[in-house]
């Protein structure tokens, strides 16, 4: 059977799991294809309603996201019971979305903290450095950090320019995501390999495919910036500084601490959960009981507390003025709340299918892993498409490779999971956390953003070659 018919075949019979949980219990009826219109319709609206509604758009996007929420929970509800349905709402939110908002809401408030002063101005050179410090920097303060680190500094060195928006969109590309690949701490998908017995510092094998990624993208960016930066200057645009380059000051150094609190906080609930004191005799994670079989673990409540704490000690101890000059308000992590609550619910039906049709695939190839796991990581949660893949080949039965808790997984495929995982989620928006943060941020420091469709158009442009080479170069 073909890759596609095998696909088909799994979509349409695959048996029904628990939705967004891990070893979850098959039920009689399989989850029908149609219970994935929810999330198709939201995103839907994220990608067309800015376009062409855009005032209504901004003021009733939690009503969009109630609809499309209540379009999946009722039907759910419906056919399965409303006691599985609340159970499937409460796991996703309780154990998926309370730690994502948590962590984003930590690092905006405390990298809102940090402001870069001095006459450093934009310019290709001075982009180039950035984004490498920023790329670099993400597998070690992790992908959001570095965003919300370095977000803010970006754009007011580029403040003066007037074609900007292309330099948002390689930031997400090589800080937001393709720098977090060489540590568990870079992305959330590597730290689940992480739980699952791959050594911490295995991913620094995936070096030389990033460098490789990181220099290619960046000679197309200096291309682009470079054209885009003597257009502006033809256009009369200069820089308000008197001495380019020459001083630079940082002040909220002190923040750099509660960002050391907020990625121990990630570390520990990576490895919290195997320790014999966090686990039931039946070896289940200790937590608080929320309903039915949902549970907030303790290492999860822990992450939480010790995020809060440290968002919290960041804004008791910084001058509000820091804030003022980082042009500092709610709206960004607002947005990115309420949106990321409706796509985290709808999307429960795809990842169930997903779970369920994991090892009917027939992929075994490295570029197929690297292709599926990446391209199912633009749309979903790159976190839970990894685990898949992971479990999928643990369980092909390889003889040789690397030993995980879920069997001998060749590293040539682990590495293709791992890649396909964090370099895709740079495809859309919504592949990875701080995509949609930076969009948000951007566009509320002025900076007009492309759609969801045309931020897909760059991607298709500039990552989709490159991770052709990738594919020819390691993973054939």
């Amino acid at each position: 059977m073909t890759f596609l018919g095998s696909l088909t075949a799994a979509v349409l019979c695959c048996p029904s799991t628990a939705l967004a949980a891990e070893g979850a219990k098959a039920a009689s009826a399989p989850i029908p294809l149609w219970l994935c219109i929810p999330f198709a319709g939201l995103l839907f609206c994220i990608a067309v309603l800015p376009l062409i509604k855009p005032e209504w758009w901004e003021s009733h996007q939690p009503l969009a996201v109630a609809f499309w929420s209540c379009l999946f929970i009722l039907p759910f509800g419906f056919f399965y019971g409303p006691g599985r349905a609340a159970e499937t709402v409460l796991e996703c939110l309780v154990n998926d979305y309370l730690t994502f908002i948590v962590l984003l809401f930590g690092l905006f408030c405390v990298s809102g903290n940090i402001t870069m002063e001095g006459d450093l101005a934009g310019s290709p050179r001075v982009n180039i450095i950035l984004l490498t410090i920023g790329t670099l920097l993400s597998s070690w303060i992790g992908t959001t950090g570095a965003s919300m680190l370095l977000i803010r500094p970006v754009i007011k060195m580029n403040a003066w320019r007037r074609n900007r928006s292309h330099i948002m969109v390689f930031f997400i590309f090589l800080v937001s995501n393709i720098g977090g690949c060489l540590t568990p701490i870079g992305d959330p998908p590597l730290l689940m390999g992480f739980s699952r017995g791959v050594p911490f510092f295995w991913s620094l094998h995936l070096f030389p495919i990033m460098l490789f990624n990181m220099v290619l993208i960046l000679f197309i960016f200096y291309r682009v910036d470079m054209k885009r930066y003597r257009r502006d200057m033809a256009r009369g645009r200069k820089p308000d500084i008197s001495r380019p380059g020459t001083k630079i000051r940082i002040r909220g150094l002190h923040n750099l601490i509660f960002i050391a609190m907020i990625v121990a906080a990630v570390i520990l609930s990576g490895m919290l959960p195997d320790m014999p004191l966090f686990k039931t005799p039946e070896g289940h994670v200790r937590g608080i009981h929320i309903f039915g079989e949902v549970v907030l673990g303790f290492p999860a409540l822990i992450e939480i507390v010790i995020i809060l704490a440290a968002a919290y000690l960041s804004f008791k101890t910084t001058s509000p003025e820091i804030r003022k000059k980082n042009h500092f308000t709610w709206g960004a992590i607002k947005e990115v709340g309420i949106l990321f609550i409706g796509i985290f619910i709808t999307m429960q039906p795809a990842l169930a299918i997903l779970k369920g049709m994991g090892s009917q695939l027939g992929i075994t190839e490295p570029f197929q892993m690297f292709w599926v796991t990446g391209v199912l990581s633009s749309f979903l949660d790159n976190t839970p498409t990894y685990l898949v893949f992971l479990t999928t080949a643990g369980a092909i039965g390889f003889t040789g490779g690397l030993a995980t808790t879920l069997g001998q997984v060749p590293v040539k495929v682990l590495t293709a999971i791992s890649c396909g995982a964090v370099f895709m989620g740079a495809n859309t928006y919504i592949g990875n956390a701080p995509n949609f943060m930076v969009k948000s941020i951007a566009d509320e420091n002025g900076i007009h953003m492309p759609s969801f469709f045309g931020y897909m158009g760059w991607s298709l442009a500039v990552l989709v070659p490159v991770f052709l080479l990738d594919t020819v170069l390691f993973f054939r």
